[in-house]
């Protein structure tokens, strides 16, 4: 196994991990973690502190992969498929921990999840038919957006909740908002694949 798939194996690991940390009930075993007053009236947990610093590694790694792969000419298919599970588990995951505790909508992973599973049909017919699927820049940029987003909402918003502005929540709804345009993308380029046989 070459070193950006030893990565992408590695951040599925990773984000399997944070998953079952932030879920976890450390409650239930006597485990409190302290939070933290920041500014005089915004708190944040330890344990989302440790859950976003983690949620960042991880999300580096998907960048470190990738460009890894292609500078080394070490592009695999167990990279591709693999590649495409961590990111899913890895984001998707942390979608739904977030909106199960309440500090995102629950809309948003409803219409993520929902539109990723399109898309991710739409590219096995298209890569049935011999045509591989690049990623858009309105795909990339909803990538990046939700990245951050998801960043700021395990440190609380901060620092931009100290003068009320909800950065994260903006970045999450614009995220929403590209996932679904490239998704109509991908449909839009691949409909003569996808209605061929109707």
């Amino acid at each position: 196994m070459n070193l950006p798939n030893k990565i992408t194996t590695g951040r599925i690991i990773l984000s399997i991990l944070l998953l079952i940390f932030l879920i976890f009930p450390f409650d239930q075993i006597g485990i409190d973690f302290p939070t933290y007053l920041i500014g005089g009236k915004i708190t944040i947990s330890l344990k989302y502190i440790i859950g976003g610093i983690v949620f960042i590694i991880a999300s580096l790694t998907d960048f470190i992969d990738g460009k890894l792969a292609r500078s080394k000419n070490l592009v695999t298919d167990y990279g591709k498929v693999m590649d495409a599970i961590a990111d899913k588990v890895l984001v998707n995951g942390v979608l739904i921990v977030l909106a199960y505790n309440g500090l995102i909508s629950v809309i948003i992973p409803v219409i993520i999840i929902t539109r990723d599973t399109i898309v991710d049909s739409i590219k096995m017919v298209a890569g049935k038919n011999g045509k591989v699927v690049a990623a858009s820049f309105i795909g990339k940029a909803k990538t990046m957006t939700m990245m951050i987003g998801l960043t700021l909402i395990f440190f609380n918003n901060l620092p931009f909740e100290l003068i009320n502005i909800r950065i994260a929540d903006i970045l999450l709804i614009i995220a929403t908002i590209l996932s679904v345009i490239s998704g109509c993308q991908y449909f839009i380029v691949n409909k003569d694949f996808i209605l061929k046989d109707k």
